[in-house]
């Protein structure tokens, strides 16, 4: 068994064992590694967000917390691989790391048939990439936080002349056109609504304060005319 089916077989021996605690010697030996190599593959699991909780000493082990867990899904391989296509070209975006551990989620969720057929399906896709192309920049991890916790946010942000400023804001929403990903957020600085080029923030901090409820329907009321705004559609 190589280290991947490992880590898909780990995921679903703990679901199945759940609450009980299975002991890395327990696991070693099932799998015929090292305690190691158990404690190696755990903690990978955990470091993608996989909720394995651990208790030392004697009678202690390894465990999965079942009400944060997907129960077996009829994932078919299309369907996975279309989701990861989906996020492989998400690079840039808000979240995109947080769809990194999602789609191991997904995965790890499957059959192992299913999973495996997967894989294959998905070696049989390719992306052509101009040699010399650099990566989408990410947004930054503190807009994600801002956004999804409404905390106020401290940028300093670089304008289209080369002009630096910091400003306190209020973040809303991110939006996404041809160019890249905006924050929409309300200025401070300029008692009003801006939008931020998320590849212009030089840097941001969350401040300890919670931002005012603003509706986001409102944030984009001066959209014009040639163009339409489209919220995500989650189902």
């Amino acid at each position: 068994m190589n280290r991947t089916d490992r880590l898909y077989a780990l995921v679903e021996e703990l679901r199945a064992c759940a609450p009980r605690r299975v002991s890395a010697r327990e696991l070693a030996a099932r799998y015929e590694v090292s305690v190691r190599t158990i404690e190696r593959d755990i903690g990978a699991l955990q470091q993608a967000g996989v909720p394995v909780y651990a208790d030392v000493g004697r009678g202690g082990g390894y465990t999965l917390d079942k009400s944060r867990t997907l129960p077996p899904l009829n994932f078919t391989p299309a369907e996975a691989v279309a989701v990861a296509i989906t996020l492989a070209r998400a690079g840039g975006s808000p979240y995109s790391r947080s769809a990194r551990t999602a789609l191991h989620k997904i995965v790890a969720a499957m059959s192992a048939e299913h999973s495996a057929s997967a894989r294959e399906l998905a070696a049989r896709v390719r992306f052509l990439i101009p040699a010399g192309d650099d990566d989408p920049a990410s947004v930054p991890a503190v807009l994600e936080e801002a956004v999804l916790s409404r905390r106020v946010v401290r940028l300093t942000y670089t304008d289209r002349t080369g002009a630096e400023t910091v400003r306190d804001v209020e973040p809303v929403s991110f939006t996404a056109s041809s160019k890249g990903w905006y924050l929409t957020a309300w200025c401070r600085k300029r008692g009003g609504r801006r939008v931020f080029r998320t590849d212009r923030v030089r840097r941001a901090a969350l401040l300890d304060e919670t931002a005012p409820e603003r509706v986001v329907e409102a944030m984009h009321e001066d959209v014009p005319s040639d163009y339409i705004v489209r919220p995500l559609e989650f189902v």
